[in-house]
């Protein structure tokens, strides 16, 4: 999520200086994200402050990692604005899909001392223009948060989908619990499935936000690198990750997938991510009983998911089972295409003629061809004997004279 307190209207300073961020940066940084984001994360019970000291630790391996072309070279991709020696600005980056096309704005925050300077705009047109590779950019905001909606929608984002966060309390999770749910094709996931995934990807969702996603099925797919890296995260972080999805052995598809990251320790909550095909929306009592039931054994902790727009079954049932709705945020996405749009104008009004003109003109000067000269048509039929002859011959009343004047 995305965020920021005033909106930047001014112009920055010619001093400022925006770079990748060092090792001597990261308590700067890690003040400004906390200053910025520790109370909404909170709400999420996320211990952001913990996150950010995980990655203080692992900054040199981050930093290697960057260095070589692949999935992991932006783990830590993050940039900050320094103005007179100090760090005033701070903007973290990731790619979104394997291929890159789409990118998130994962957070961008100013020094309290130095806002309403540009300084927001100027990290974010920073990052638009050295990630070249980006067509589509994404972020979330706090629907509450007017002065960084602003800043978004000046800097080219535009509300894409509106999506809310739930919380199921331990005591809720219990009385699910006590339901059977009726998944008899429940299977685990590997890179096999990948096709059908995607395929159950694309159906659960509109067109619009499909193609803002761009995911392919290398997507759902997971390399042995990704695999080990996955698995020394899970041991620092105290996690473990449970994924299955349900198939319709008729249609030959993938009907609904949930994919868990369970919390050892009970430091943090446990977070849930459940696809449904549009078409089998009962399935959310029947996967939400699965995911409670997993949980089992655990320390008892919260177990959170989202819900989007889009999909009003799902909303509808976390409201009949009494589920805590915790934050309500709004999926902005900016498009590279914005650019021309802000540069041209948009309307025929606004087009001269002397602009207009020059479009229709040939390419190169026409080359003259050769021109035969044709004897002129004659006006009237006395002026075409031969025919007039054919024509009284054909009637039989021989040659036509004409009167004496």
């Amino acid at each position: 999520m995305t965020q920021t307190s005033q909106p930047q209207v001014e112009s920055p300073g010619a001093d400022l200086n925006v770079r990748p961020v060092q090792h001597r940066d990261l308590e700067t940084v890690e003040r400004l994200l906390l200053d910025a984001f520790e109370a909404d994360y909170r709400n999420r019970s996320i211990d952001l402050g913990r996150q950010i000291r995980r990655i203080r630790r692992w900054f040199a391996a981050l930093k290697l990692l960057s260095w070589f072309p692949g999935r992991f070279q932006h783990l830590f991709c993050t940039r900050v604005a320094e103005s007179a020696g100090q760090v005033v600005g701070v903007v973290q980056v990731s790619p979104f899909n394997r291929s890159q096309s789409t990118w998130r704005v994962d957070h961008v925050a100013v020094d309290a001392t130095a806002r309403k300077q540009g300084i927001g705009s100027t990290l974010l047109r920073h990052c638009f223009e050295s990630f070249w590779q980006a067509r589509t950019w994404l972020l979330e905001v706090e629907v509450n948060n007017k002065a960084a909606m602003g800043l978004y929608r000046a800097n080219g984002f535009q509300p894409l989908a509106q999506i809310t966060y739930w919380s199921l309390s331990p005591e809720l999770q219990q009385e699910l619990r006590e339901r059977e749910p009726d998944l008899p094709n429940l299977l685990p996931v590997s890179n096999a499935d990948a096709q059908l995934l995607y395929q159950l990807d694309t159906a659960s969702m509109p067109p619009l936000v499909r193609q803002v996603y761009d995911r392919h099925v290398d997507d759902f797919k997971v390399g042995w690198l990704s695999f080990l890296v996955g698995l020394a995260r899970q041991t620092i972080s105290q996690t473990e990750t449970v994924s299955g999805y349900i198939y319709e052995p008729q249609r030959k598809a993938a009907i609904g997938h949930f994919h868990l990251r369970l919390s050892c320790d009970g430091q943090q909550p446990h977070v849930a991510h459940m696809t449904v095909h549009p078409a089998y929306t009962w399935l959310y009592p029947e996967l939400l009983a699965q995911m409670v039931r997993v949980t089992a054994g655990l320390p008892p902790q919260q177990l959170q998911l989202a819900s989007t727009d889009y999909q009003p079954e799902r909303e509808a049932y976390l409201e009949r089972v009494q589920a805590t709705r915790v934050e309500h945020t709004l999926l902005m996405s900016r498009s590279v295409w914005h650019k021309v749009r802000e540069t041209r104008p948009a309307t025929l009004e606004g087009l001269q003629l002397s602009g207009v003109i020059p479009g229709f003109q040939p390419a190169q000067r026409p080359v003259p061809g050769r021109i035969e000269a044709r004897p002129a048509p004659l006006k009237s039929q006395g002026q075409y004997p031969d025919a007039s002859r054919r024509k009284a011959h054909r009637s039989g009343d021989g040659p036509s004279q004409s009167p004496a004047g």
